[in-house]
């Protein structure tokens, strides 16, 4: 840990936070006019350093280095504008979510078309002209490249200021980020101010893609994880806030670098290495910044929106002839086992539905009737998978004994992670659950001594009683189906209808003596329980568990499940999770490009059925029973 060392890290960090800046800048932009959370802003970013590969490779010669590199931003700009006019346009008027849930699926469908164009190997351009060396700090080679790459970064923030507040456009935009449809009373065009907004987003994403071309490889899975990366500068600095982003992309990358310097450091005779923190100290910070200043270092609370979308009807019992159908359900689905093998692709396919079904409810349980968003519900789907692994692998446990005691674990991460998380709301909510979720993954894929580390654990199986398949099925039936059923109990209790007054008017239900903050902290921790109950039949379902079921990949799936059948329908999460598990199984047996054709599909119900499949078929119901 020598000081040259410390210093070259440190540079190591600005470079990485110009790199940093430049992404979440754009999303910055775009959140703060829009309120649109763009998950495909990484995409931005990814597709950026393949077209400037492209034309680095075929127009290098002619066209120089640099100028392909502008260029190459400029190309995603205007892709940006021609996704802004063909897909968001038409669904501002939609729910947050929903929102979200199409951007989603345009990485997916972005992700495939790269791996179409450019193929699935790495591709790695050359070296920048000119700054190809390394000079000399401290008796250490610090490569020229990255100290220019220092220098971008405030100068991207310099111009993109004075845009901002020196002509009449960044007039528009800044008024538009404090009450947008006051511009638009005003008589601005507020279609067009929205599409240059968000093509100038997507150029400094496409600009911080091409950028660096000459430091690393052109990969397909730099889309997901360099937007996890932006949401976390862009919501620790403050969301909409330019300087607030470029000061938490020095704080986030210079913890990075400084972890890195130090190394495995002995604390007290432990050996304690930091090196491995650079896999959550980015979300750690966010944390600990939304816990201490909810709305960033240099942000301010959001003005509503008036988009409210549809409003919420309430609650019903369900009616005699829809019980009926759900007990012919039940049946159907118990006698499925009876018409197949033992070890039938059928039955496996039917218990991932099942665990699929559970998982989604239980999310639908905190987003719907609780109205709190959670990016991070995987989180707890993971507790209980590792928790049952782990009581029948280290403490010899029965399996039946392990499906008691894992979602209790599970129960008990929510009632940690929901103390804090209830004192927030909205997509800050959302982005501390997040945080919650990576912070739990990166502990798990790294305590190889315990967890097994990037490997998993393996030989989780059944009892002896339930080897079988389809008595595990007849398990799992079940269990999901009580789990369904106590959360369907639960809403219509006192305490559901408490729930729901609280996220209807939280002001109103405060004043009648109801304590909305612990309402919803008891609300995380039943929705836990059942997450990881789920979590648990999945890791004997699969006799392994890996940290895949931590990841972020799984809270989004979570989330799409549930906003594809519906938010506003008890029975939208079942029909969600039914649906998307279905589609990705099918699609993804019938060819190689299935995210494309799953983020198409998920495109067209988003556009045809903003409010779900469930919610649509609902109001077709509601049609004709007033005919």
């Amino acid at each position: 840990m020598s000081f040259s060392g410390l210093i070259v890290q440190l540079l190591n960090g600005l470079a990485a936070a110009s790199s940093l800046f430049l992404v979440a800048a754009g999303l910055s932009l775009i959140f703060g006019v829009t309120r649109i959370v763009n998950f495909a802003h990484g995409s931005f970013f990814m597709v950026g350093i393949y077209i400037a590969y492209t034309l680095v490779d075929r127009l290098g010669g002619s066209l120089g280095f640099w100028p392909a590199l502008v260029l190459a931003a400029v190309a995603v700009g205007v892709l940006g504008a021609i996704v802004e006019v063909l897909l968001l346009r038409r669904i501002y008027k939609a729910p947050e979510l929903f929102q979200l849930l199409a951007t989603f699926a345009l990485v997916l469908v972005i992700k495939d078309a790269a791996l179409w164009i450019w193929g699935p190997e790495e591709l790695l351009g050359p070296r920048a002209p000119g700054l190809r060396g390394s000079v000399e700090i401290l008796g250490r080679q610090f490569p020229s490249y990255d100290l220019f790459l220092i220098a971008v970064g405030p100068i991207v923030l310099g111009l993109v200021w004075l845009l901002l507040t020196r002509t009449r456009f960044g007039t528009l935009v800044r008024a538009a980020t404090q009450d947008r449809e006051m511009v638009s009373a005003l008589g601005v065009n507020q279609a067009w101010l929205f599409t240059a907004v968000f093509a100038l987003g997507a150029l400094l994403a496409g600009l911080g893609g091409a950028l660096q071309l000459p430091r690393e490889p052109a990969t397909l899975e730099l889309d997901l994880h360099t937007i996890g990366a932006a949401f976390v500068v862009v919501v620790v600095g403050g969301m909409g806030s330019l300087p607030g982003a470029y000061l938490a992309a020095l704080l986030v990358a210079e913890l990075k670098a400084l972890c890195i310097w130090l190394g495995v450091v002995d604390v007290f005779g432990v050996s304690v290495s930091f090196s491995k923190l650079t896999l959550m100290v980015d979300f750690l910070v966010m944390a600990a910044v939304l816990v201490w200043r909810p709305w960033g270092l240099l942000g301010r609370p959001q003005a509503p929106s008036r988009y409210v979308g549809m409003p919420e009807e309430p609650l019903r019992q369900p009616s005699r002839a829809y019980l009926a159908c759900a007990a012919v359900l039940a049946l159907a689905l118990a006698a499925v086992p009876l018409l197949t093998e033992a070890s039938s692709y059928t039955t496996v396919l039917l218990i991932d539905l099942l665990i699929a079904a559970l998982f989604a409810t239980s999310l639908h349980f905190i987003m719907g009737p609780a109205g709190m968003h959670s990016f991070g519900h995987a989180a707890y789907f993971g507790l209980g998978a590792y928790a049952a692994a782990l009581f029948v692998r280290a403490g010899g446990m029965p399996m039946e004994l392990a499906l008691v005691l894992a979602p209790l674990v599970a129960a008990v991460g929510a009632f940690v992670y929901g103390w804090f998380a209830v004192r927030l709301s909205g997509v800050y909510l959302a982005m501390l659950t997040l945080a919650f979720a990576q912070i739990t993954w990166a502990i798990t894929y790294q305590w190889d001594s315990f967890t097994g580390g990037s490997n998993g654990l393996t030989g989780v199986w059944p009892s002896a009683a339930f080897a079988d398949k389809r008595m595990y099925y007849w398990l799992t039936l079940a269990l999901v189906g009580l789990g369904i059923w106590w959360l369907r109990r639960v809403l219509f209790s006192p305490f559901g209808y408490a729930l729901r007054a609280g996220r209807d008017s939280a002001l109103r239900a405060d004043a009648i003596g109801i304590d909305v903050k612990r309402m919803q902290w008891a609300a995380f921790v039943v929705a836990g329980a059942v997450g990881g109950l789920a979590g648990a039949l999945f890791a004997f379902s699969k006799g392994s568990i890996s940290p895949e079921s931590l990841n972020v990949t799984k809270s989004i799936d979570g989330l799409v499940m549930v906003l594809l059948g519906g938010i506003q329908t008890l029975a939208g999460p079942v029909v969600g999770a039914v649906s998307f598990t279905w589609l990705h199984d099918t699609v993804a047996r019938n060819t190689d490009y299935w995210r494309a054709m799953l983020g198409g599909t998920i495109l067209l119900l988003v556009l045809l059925f903003p409010q779900g499949i469930a919610g649509f078929a609902k109001q077709l119901f509601d049609r004709k029973a007033k005919q």
